[in-house]
Protein backbone atom coordinates (compact mmCIF):
# COMPACT_ATOMS: atom_id res chain seq x y z
CA UNK A 1 0.00 0.00 0.00
CA UNK A 2 1.41 3.83 -0.85
CA UNK A 3 1.84 6.11 1.78
CA UNK A 4 -0.98 7.50 0.37
CA UNK A 5 -3.19 5.38 0.95
CA UNK A 6 -5.75 5.18 3.70
CA UNK A 7 -8.33 2.34 3.76
CA UNK A 8 -11.89 2.66 4.43
CA UNK A 9 -12.46 1.76 7.97
CA UNK A 10 -14.96 -0.43 9.84
CA UNK A 11 -18.45 2.06 9.73
CA UNK A 12 -17.04 4.29 6.96
CA UNK A 13 -20.55 4.33 4.34
CA UNK A 14 -18.58 5.80 1.60
CA UNK A 15 -15.59 3.70 0.48
CA UNK A 16 -12.43 6.26 -0.92
CA UNK A 17 -11.46 4.29 -4.09
CA UNK A 18 -13.78 2.79 -5.78
CA UNK A 19 -11.94 0.15 -9.11
CA UNK A 20 -15.05 -1.04 -11.59
CA UNK A 21 -14.76 -3.93 -13.78
CA UNK A 22 -17.12 -2.97 -16.77
CA UNK A 23 -18.07 -6.09 -18.09
CA UNK A 24 -21.07 -6.83 -20.19
CA UNK A 25 -20.86 -4.74 -23.58
CA UNK A 26 -20.87 -7.60 -25.83
CA UNK A 27 -23.82 -9.15 -24.72
CA UNK A 28 -25.73 -6.48 -23.96
CA UNK A 29 -25.69 -5.99 -27.47
CA UNK A 30 -25.89 -9.36 -28.76
CA UNK A 31 -28.85 -9.77 -26.88
CA UNK A 32 -30.67 -6.65 -29.02
CA UNK A 33 -29.26 -8.02 -32.10
CA UNK A 34 -26.35 -5.68 -32.37
CA UNK A 35 -22.83 -4.67 -33.31
CA UNK A 36 -20.53 -4.83 -31.03
CA UNK A 37 -19.35 -1.72 -31.44
CA UNK A 38 -22.99 -0.12 -30.56
CA UNK A 39 -22.38 -2.18 -27.43
CA UNK A 40 -19.35 -0.54 -26.56
CA UNK A 41 -20.89 3.26 -27.07
CA UNK A 42 -23.65 2.29 -24.73
CA UNK A 43 -21.20 1.08 -22.20
CA UNK A 44 -19.40 4.26 -22.84
CA UNK A 45 -22.84 6.11 -21.35
CA UNK A 46 -22.50 4.07 -18.36
CA UNK A 47 -19.59 5.07 -17.53
CA UNK A 48 -20.65 8.77 -17.89
CA UNK A 49 -23.33 8.20 -15.61
CA UNK A 50 -20.97 6.43 -13.10
CA UNK A 51 -18.72 9.09 -13.07
CA UNK A 52 -21.72 11.66 -12.29
CA UNK A 53 -22.69 9.01 -9.49
CA UNK A 54 -19.63 8.73 -8.09
CA UNK A 55 -18.81 12.47 -7.63
CA UNK A 56 -22.18 12.95 -6.12
CA UNK A 57 -21.76 9.85 -3.87
CA UNK A 58 -18.89 11.35 -2.37
CA UNK A 59 -16.27 8.86 -3.84
CA UNK A 60 -12.72 10.74 -3.68
CA UNK A 61 -11.11 8.04 -6.80
CA UNK A 62 -13.05 6.27 -9.39
CA UNK A 63 -10.75 3.26 -11.37
CA UNK A 64 -12.58 2.33 -14.59
CA UNK A 65 -11.13 -0.73 -16.00
CA UNK A 66 -11.95 0.13 -20.28
CA UNK A 67 -9.40 -1.76 -22.19
CA UNK A 68 -6.93 -4.71 -20.97
CA UNK A 69 -4.23 -5.91 -22.05
CA UNK A 70 -5.81 -9.03 -23.10
CA UNK A 71 -8.22 -6.86 -25.15
CA UNK A 72 -5.30 -6.74 -27.84
CA UNK A 73 -6.26 -10.37 -28.60
CA UNK A 74 -9.58 -8.96 -29.97
CA UNK A 75 -10.31 -9.28 -33.82
CA UNK A 76 -8.48 -5.88 -35.70
CA UNK A 77 -12.27 -4.42 -36.48
CA UNK A 78 -13.18 -4.46 -32.40
CA UNK A 79 -10.14 -2.95 -31.24
CA UNK A 80 -10.34 -0.21 -34.41
CA UNK A 81 -14.05 0.61 -32.88
CA UNK A 82 -12.63 0.64 -28.96
CA UNK A 83 -9.85 3.13 -29.74
CA UNK A 84 -11.75 4.91 -31.70
CA UNK A 85 -14.45 5.75 -29.10
CA UNK A 86 -11.48 6.06 -26.35
CA UNK A 87 -10.13 8.91 -28.79
CA UNK A 88 -13.84 10.11 -29.29
CA UNK A 89 -14.47 10.32 -25.69
CA UNK A 90 -11.42 12.54 -24.80
CA UNK A 91 -11.78 14.84 -27.48
CA UNK A 92 -15.63 15.46 -26.05
CA UNK A 93 -15.59 14.84 -22.53
CA UNK A 94 -12.35 16.88 -21.54
CA UNK A 95 -14.20 20.06 -20.83
CA UNK A 96 -16.84 18.38 -19.13
CA UNK A 97 -14.63 16.98 -17.02
CA UNK A 98 -12.53 19.84 -16.18
CA UNK A 99 -16.17 22.19 -15.49
CA UNK A 100 -17.12 19.31 -12.94
CA UNK A 101 -13.81 19.23 -11.15
CA UNK A 102 -12.30 15.67 -12.19
CA UNK A 103 -9.17 14.89 -12.39
CA UNK A 104 -8.63 12.17 -15.17
CA UNK A 105 -5.30 9.70 -14.97
CA UNK A 106 -4.51 6.89 -17.77
CA UNK A 107 -3.05 3.95 -16.02
CA UNK A 108 -1.74 1.44 -18.43
CA UNK A 109 0.56 0.90 -21.51
CA UNK A 110 -0.22 4.13 -23.32
CA UNK A 111 2.07 3.71 -25.69
CA UNK A 112 0.83 0.67 -27.50
CA UNK A 113 -2.30 2.79 -28.41
CA UNK A 114 0.42 5.12 -30.90
CA UNK A 115 1.13 9.09 -31.22
CA UNK A 116 -1.98 10.62 -31.69
CA UNK A 117 -3.48 8.68 -29.11
CA UNK A 118 -1.09 9.06 -26.71
CA UNK A 119 -0.99 12.98 -27.02
CA UNK A 120 -4.69 13.39 -26.24
CA UNK A 121 -4.56 11.56 -23.26
CA UNK A 122 -1.70 13.49 -22.18
CA UNK A 123 -3.33 16.56 -22.89
CA UNK A 124 -6.45 15.47 -21.46
CA UNK A 125 -4.47 14.90 -18.19
CA UNK A 126 -2.39 18.47 -18.64
CA UNK A 127 -6.16 20.09 -18.89
CA UNK A 128 -7.57 18.48 -16.05
CA UNK A 129 -4.64 18.54 -13.49
CA UNK A 130 -6.30 20.81 -11.19
CA UNK A 131 -9.51 18.73 -10.86
CA UNK A 132 -10.41 18.22 -6.49
CA UNK A 133 -13.84 16.53 -6.46
CA UNK A 134 -13.31 13.25 -8.10
CA UNK A 135 -9.97 11.74 -9.05
CA UNK A 136 -10.68 9.29 -12.31
CA UNK A 137 -8.42 6.69 -13.19
CA UNK A 138 -9.49 4.66 -16.86
CA UNK A 139 -7.06 1.85 -17.07
CA UNK A 140 -6.25 1.43 -20.45
CA UNK A 141 -3.77 -1.12 -21.26
CA UNK A 142 -3.52 -2.34 -18.28
CA UNK A 143 -2.45 -6.08 -16.82
CA UNK A 144 -1.85 -6.26 -13.07
CA UNK A 145 0.49 -8.57 -13.50
CA UNK A 146 2.44 -6.49 -16.18
CA UNK A 147 1.97 -3.85 -13.91
CA UNK A 148 3.89 -6.03 -11.43
CA UNK A 149 6.52 -7.20 -13.63
CA UNK A 150 7.43 -3.42 -14.44
CA UNK A 151 7.29 -2.35 -11.33
CA UNK A 152 10.09 -5.49 -10.69
CA UNK A 153 12.37 -4.80 -13.30
CA UNK A 154 12.62 -1.03 -12.32
CA UNK A 155 13.20 -1.62 -8.92
CA UNK A 156 16.53 -3.78 -10.83
CA UNK A 157 17.05 -0.93 -12.75
CA UNK A 158 17.38 1.48 -10.09
CA UNK A 159 19.78 -0.92 -8.54
CA UNK A 160 17.34 -1.28 -5.05
CA UNK A 161 18.85 -2.59 -2.17
CA UNK A 162 16.70 -5.79 -1.87
CA UNK A 163 16.46 -4.80 1.95
CA UNK A 164 15.25 -2.05 1.94
CA UNK A 165 12.36 -3.03 -0.61
CA UNK A 166 9.48 -3.26 1.41
CA UNK A 167 5.71 -2.91 0.60
CA UNK A 168 5.54 0.86 0.18
CA UNK A 169 8.25 0.99 -1.59
CA UNK A 170 7.63 -1.50 -3.84
CA UNK A 171 3.87 0.77 -4.20
CA UNK A 172 6.08 3.96 -5.23
CA UNK A 173 6.77 1.92 -8.38
CA UNK A 174 3.91 0.98 -9.51
CA UNK A 175 1.59 3.09 -11.93
CA UNK A 176 -1.41 4.36 -8.97
CA UNK A 177 1.65 5.95 -6.55
CA UNK A 178 0.21 8.21 -4.53
CA UNK A 179 -2.84 6.68 -5.05
CA UNK A 180 -5.55 5.23 -1.91
CA UNK A 181 -5.13 1.64 -2.34
CA UNK A 182 -9.40 0.57 -3.84
CA UNK A 183 -12.19 0.02 -0.54
CA UNK A 184 -14.23 -1.51 -3.11
CA UNK A 185 -14.40 -3.20 -6.19
CA UNK A 186 -17.38 -4.06 -8.29
CA UNK A 187 -17.45 -6.29 -11.86
CA UNK A 188 -20.98 -6.33 -13.44
CA UNK A 189 -22.34 -8.71 -15.36
CA UNK A 190 -22.13 -11.94 -13.09
CA UNK A 191 -18.85 -12.33 -13.50
CA UNK A 192 -16.92 -12.79 -10.08
CA UNK A 193 -13.10 -12.82 -11.18
CA UNK A 194 -10.71 -9.72 -11.46
CA UNK A 195 -8.91 -10.61 -14.77
CA UNK A 196 -6.24 -9.31 -13.78
CA UNK A 197 -7.34 -6.24 -12.60
CA UNK A 198 -5.39 -4.21 -9.59
CA UNK A 199 -3.72 -7.54 -8.36
CA UNK A 200 -1.46 -6.04 -6.55
CA UNK A 201 -3.86 -2.95 -5.12
CA UNK A 202 -7.21 -4.87 -4.33
CA UNK A 203 -5.31 -6.71 -1.33
CA UNK A 204 -7.62 -6.04 1.14
CA UNK A 205 -10.70 -4.47 -0.79
CA UNK A 206 -14.43 -5.62 -0.54
CA UNK A 207 -15.90 -6.92 -3.89
CA UNK A 208 -19.36 -7.04 -5.43
CA UNK A 209 -20.52 -9.09 -8.11
CA UNK A 210 -23.87 -7.29 -10.13
CA UNK A 211 -25.39 -9.38 -12.62
CA UNK A 212 -26.08 -5.86 -14.54
CA UNK A 213 -24.79 -5.41 -17.99
CA UNK A 214 -22.74 -2.72 -18.16
CA UNK A 215 -24.41 -0.61 -20.62
CA UNK A 216 -27.66 -0.68 -18.10
CA UNK A 217 -25.41 0.31 -14.93
CA UNK A 218 -27.70 3.29 -13.19
CA UNK A 219 -26.95 5.42 -10.51
CA UNK A 220 -28.93 3.03 -8.35
CA UNK A 221 -26.56 -0.05 -8.71
CA UNK A 222 -23.43 2.19 -7.61
CA UNK A 223 -25.67 2.61 -4.36
CA UNK A 224 -27.01 -0.69 -3.77
CA UNK A 225 -23.21 -1.88 -4.51
CA UNK A 226 -22.05 0.75 -1.83
CA UNK A 227 -24.73 0.06 0.65
CA UNK A 228 -23.42 -3.32 0.55
CA UNK A 229 -20.07 -2.18 1.14
CA UNK A 230 -20.92 -0.18 4.00
CA UNK A 231 -22.10 -3.50 5.73
CA UNK A 232 -18.94 -5.22 5.73
CA UNK A 233 -17.00 -5.84 8.94
CA UNK A 234 -13.33 -5.09 7.40
CA UNK A 235 -10.93 -6.23 9.61
CA UNK A 236 -7.40 -6.34 7.85
CA UNK A 237 -6.37 -9.24 9.53
CA UNK A 238 -6.87 -8.16 13.07
CA UNK A 239 -9.41 -9.81 15.47
CA UNK A 240 -12.10 -8.24 16.49
CA UNK A 241 -13.53 -8.98 20.07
Amino acid sequence: MSAAARPATVGDVVPVHVGIIMDGNGRWAAARGLPRALGHKAGAEAARRAIEAAAEAGIGWLTLFAFSSENWRRPADEVRDLTGLMRLYLRSEVKTLVREGIRLRIIGERERFGPDLVRAIDAAEAMTAEGRRLNLNVALSYGGRAEIVAAAKRALELGLDPAALDEAAFGRLLSTDGMPDPDLIIRTSGEQRLSNFLLWQSAYAEFVFQDVLWPDYEARHLAEAIGEFARRERRYGVRVA
